[in-house]
């Protein structure tokens, strides 16, 4: 998606980049789109542990990345020293001054407890003229993962948990841009099929990094993390 203008502490950094790498190499091509020039500031909303935050800054862009999650932040600021890295909330983030571009990658689908406040923050910390480039989960992202899930739960009498993500259709969210004020250039929908070959427990490993808050105050039973249940 681009428009143009008229994270949490559960997060295991190691685990993220070594079994779920494919985040930050299916985001790439969003670089791309985003078209970095020497000299401009961009902020990388969600930036996790700063691999396409250092990818846009190799292009002579003066960077700053933002995540809620303090270990994503730290292992960022461990792999690239010489960028700049903070703890950031996407619903009440401001900054002091106006950037030429947000980008943000896989990040905004879990800024789910108010999109709306999340979208005028963008625009708030964007100058006059800049681009906001993001790509994030759509409606029916991981359905059948979620499906599998919820099943599960059923079938141990577990209440239906409540999930971590907003997935909205490609109209609700243009409306929501449009309504602060974006003008919306592209905006692209696209099944991407993700095999979790890397992850050596399946979607076991999924659940327990993806959906962990999920498994908040379950009975000890229920799961095991070496059990792949």
């Amino acid at each position: 998606m681009r428009y143009d203008t008229p994270s949490l502490e559960r997060w295991n950094s190691r685990a993220y980049d070594s079994s779920f790498g494919y985040v930050s190499t299916q985001g790439a091509p969003l670089v791309d789109l985003l078209d970095p020039r020497p000299g401009e500031r961009v902020l990388d909303l969600g930036c996790g542990t700063g691999v396409l935050t250092a990818q846009i800054a190799f292009r002579g862009a003066d960077v700053l990345g933002i995540d809620g999650s303090p270990a994503m932040i730290e292992k960022a600021l461990a792999q690239y020293p010489g960028i700049n890295f903070i703890v950031g909330d996407g619903h009440d983030f401001t900054v002091a001054d106006k950037y030429d571009a947000v980008f943000s990658n896989a990040a905004l689908h879990w800024m789910s407890r108010d999109p709306r406040a999340v979208i005028a923050n963008v625009r708030e910390a964007l100058m006059p003229g800049g681009r906001f480039v993001a790509e994030m989960g759509g409606a029916g992202n991981c359905a059948e993962l979620t499906t599998a899930m919820l099943t599960a739960w059923r079938e141990y009498g577990l209440r239906e948990p409540e999930l971590p993500w907003y997935f909205p259709t490609p109209a609700e969210y243009a409306h929501r841009l449009e309504q602060e004020g974006f003008v919306v250039r592209l905006l692209e929908y696209f099944d991407r099929p993700t095999p979790l070959d890397e992850c050596p427990g399946g979607a076991a490993d999924w659940v327990r990094t993806f959906a962990a808050s999920a498994l908040e105050g379950l009975p000890p039973t229920s799961w095991s993390p070496c059990s792949g249940a």
